[in-house]
């Protein structure tokens, strides 16, 4: 199988780092794959790499979560909440710089993309489209021990590592809602935002899917750290 062009100019980035590292040069942290990854770093095609390379290494993706502004989380000892689907290298997510409906439960490298999607992504998009920052997020949970669509043929959901979050609707600090189910097709700012929000998603998960990628997505955007690209 041909290698597909991201994955060719990771791998061209990885070899450039090598040489940089090895020449002694200095390239910008957020172009070095082997650069501590922090959240205030600008996005680039390194981005997604590295956080990807966090899920095995837990005192690397840690002390990356811990550079983030305003974030309440509780690291977590591997355990298993259900049979059949063991949890590694997970946190307790309370709160970044929004509230969330309720804690949930995320593996490390999902809870450091969404608080780099929040500061990078979502907060300026509210604020340059609504005039106001997102002050809490309406969620439908992160884990469940079941195969993708329940069917029991079918691989494990991403959901079955905590490695995934369905968002439902944004509030805001001025009063204002936003739900995926009502507002996806709003021609105005509304709709507006959710389109946006969720193309910008796509810079820090690997599955990012919404009402448009089918009727089990009507009401929710499942943000996903499985697969490279994969954005609908």
């Amino acid at each position: 199988m041909k290698p597909s062009w991201s994955t060719m100019f990771c791998l061209l980035a990885i070899a450039v780092g090598v040489a940089f590292d090895k020449g002694g040069w200095q390239i910008p942290r957020e172009w070095n794959p082997f650069a501590p990854l922090a959240i205030e770093d600008p996005v680039t095609p390194m981005t997604r790499w590295k956080l990807k390379r966090l899920a095995g290494d837990r005192e690397a993706c840690l002390a990356a979560l811990e550079t983030a502004p305003a974030i309440s989380f509780t690291p977590l000892d591997d355990y298993t909440p259900t049979a059949g689907c063991p949890l590694t290298n997970v946190v307790r997510l309370s709160s970044t710089q929004v509230a969330f409906s309720s804690s949930f439960v995320a593996s490390c490298p999902l809870a450091l993309a969404w608080t780099m999607y929040e500061q990078h992504e979502l907060q300026p998009l509210a604020e340059r489209l609504l005039g106001s920052r997102v002050s809490s997020v309406q969620h439908y949970g992160s884990f469940a021990c079941r195969n993708i669509y329940h069917r029991e043929n079918a691989r494990r959901s991403e959901h079955a590592t905590a490695s995934a979050l369905d968002v439902a609707g944004f509030r805001f600090e001025n009063g204002r809602a936003i739900s995926v189910l009502d507002d996806w097709d709003d021609v105005g700012t509304q709709g507006e935002f959710l389109h946006q929000a969720k193309a910008g998603a796509c810079h820090y998960f690997g599955t990012t899917l919404g009402p448009d990628y089918n009727a089990a997505h009507a009401n929710h955007f499942h943000l996903g750290m499985r697969g490279v690209s994969f954005c609908r």
